[in-house]
C-alpha cells in the first residue's frame, strides 16, 4: 500500500488513500476534473506531496497568490486538504466556507464536498463525512469527472465501513469504464482496499484475485515502492492461505 501522511505504520501497509503517483503528462487528458476554466491536473501533481503536507501548504499559498476564478477555488479545496492533513481542522473549515461552489463550473463544487468530508473523516466523524462523500460522487458522476469520482467513491468506502465492499467495486467499476488514462491511477489502490476488506473478513481465495490485480496496476501504473507494498501484501495473503513457499516468492 502507498504510504500515507497521519497514519500508523501497519496502516499504510494495508488501506491506500491516494493513487500517489503523477501520470506522464503526454497521458492525460486536457481537462481531466470537468471544468475547463479550472485547475490543470498537471500543475495540481506537481504542487502536492502527500508524505509532506507543510510544503504542500507552502505551494499552494505560493500559486494562489496569482489564481484568479475557478482555478482559486480549486487550489483553496487543496491548500484545506493540505491543512487537514496536519489536523488543523478549523482552519481548513474556514477556508472552505469561504467558497460558494455554485459560482464556479462543477468541479469546484466536487472537490468542495470531497475536501469537507476529508475534514470530517479525519475528525472522527465519519457519519458526518459519508453524505459529503456521496454528493461528491453524484456530483462527479454527473458531470463525467471520473478522476473524483472514483475518489470519492474510495473515501466513501472508508468512512462507510458497513458498504466498504459495495463502494470499493463501484469505484473500480468507474475506472474500468472511464476513457481518462489518468482515472487508471485509482486501480492499484481500489483493488489494494477491496483485497484488505475481503482479507480482514476471512475470505482468503477472493481477496488474493484483487492482491494479484492490486500487484498488475501498480507495476502498469504505479511506482517501484507502490509494486513493493504491493508484493508483500499478496505474500501475506498467500501466507493466510497455507502458501509460505508461494508467499517468500514475492518477499
Amino acid at each position: 500500500m502507498i504510504p500515507t501522511p497521519g497514519t500508523s505504520t501497519r496502516t499504510t501497509t494495508r488501506r491506500a488513500t491516494t493513487p500517489h503517483n503523477p501520470a506522464p503528462a503526454d497521458q492525460r487528458p486536457p481537462d481531466p476534473d470537468g471544468s475547463a476554466a479550472g485547475l490543470d491536473a498537471d500543475r495540481l501533481d506537481a504542487l502536492w506531496d502527500f508524505d509532506d503536507p507543510a510544503a504542500s501548504e507552502r505551494r499552494f499559498r505560493a500559486e494562489l497568490a496569482a489564481a484568479r476564478g475557478p482555478a482559486a477555488a480549486e487550489l483553496t479545496t487543496q491548500l484545506a486538504r493540505a491543512l487537514g492533513l496536519q489536523a488543523r481542522f478549523a482552519e481548513a473549515d474556514a477556508l472552505l466556507d469561504a467558497i460558494d461552489p455554485a459560482r464556479y463550473p462543477p468541479a469546484v463544487g466536487i472537490r468542495h464536498a470531497l475536501e469537507r468530508g476529508r475534514l470530517r473523516n479525519s475528525a472522527g466523524d465519519r457519519a458526518a463525512a459519508v453524505p459529503l462523500f456521496r454528493a461528491a460522487l453524484d456530483r462527479a458522476s454527473a458531470a463525467g469527472a471520473d478522476f473524483l469520482a472514483a475518489d470519492a467513491a474510495h473515501m466513501l468506502a472508508i468512512a462507510d465501513r458497513d458498504r466498504a465492499e459495495e463502494w470499493t467495486r463501484h469505484g473500480l467499476a468507474i475506472v474500468r469504464a472511464s476513457a481518462d488514462p489518468r482515472c487508471a491511477r485509482w486501480a492499484g489502490a481500489l483493488h489494494n482496499n477491496l483485497a484488505w476488506t475481503l482479507h480482514d473478513a476471512g475470505r482468503y481465495e477472493p481477496a488474493l484475485v484483487e492482491f494479484e490485480a492490486a500487484l498488475a496496476a501498480y507495476r502498469a501504473t504505479g511506482t517501484a515502492e507502490q509494486v513493493g507494498f504491493a508484493r508483500s501484501a499478496l505474500a501475506e495473503c498467500l501466507r493466510s492461505l497455507g502458501r509460505p513457499d508461494e508467499a517468500a516468492s514475492y518477499d
